[in-house]
């Protein structure tokens, strides 16, 4: 089952933060709902994870676990990173935070695991925990000054 929930979860259109189809398309409602809605056995799994393994972490301290999410608190904003999909949202409004992993492959990874969303969620709360050092321009525009 497991592995069932790994190919749903990562054909699905919800885990393409690219997807450039989102628009008044049928397909944005599901979209919505399963890149921030209820957690599939896996991101229940990938939460039990993170719960062990944020009290290790330097960035331990700016992070919470809620039912769904990752809470970053960073300079500039305070972060929600969905644990199913690695979808932000920021507080307080929940606007969008688009970003994509780049191709040279920079995450995190992890010796004791082939979960590659939970590296991406950890490379992003890295990231977001230390958002007054960030310089990726497209980033910057979508961050509250």
């Amino acid at each position: 089952m497991r592995d069932v929930d790994l190919f749903v979860g990562v054909t699905s259109i919800a885990a393409d933060d690219s997807w450039a189809d989102r628009g008044e398309h049928r397909f944005g409602a599901y979209w919505a709902s399963a890149g921030f809605g209820a957690l599939t056995g896996g991101a229940e799994v990938r939460r039990d994870v993170l719960a062990r393994l944020l009290p290790r972490l330097a960035i331990g301290a700016r992070c919470e676990l809620t039912d769904r999410f990752l809470r970053v608190r960073g300079t500039r904003a305070v972060y929600k990173i969905h644990l199913g999909s690695g979808n932000i949202l920021m507080e307080p409004d929940d606007a969008y935070l688009c970003i994509v992993p780049g191709r040279r492959g920079a995450r995190v990874t992890l010796p004791f695991d082939d979960d590659e969303r939970l590296s991406l969620i950890l490379s992003k709360a890295f990231l977001l925990a230390a958002d007054d050092k960030i310089t990726d321009a497209t980033i910057l525009r979508q961050l509250p000054r």
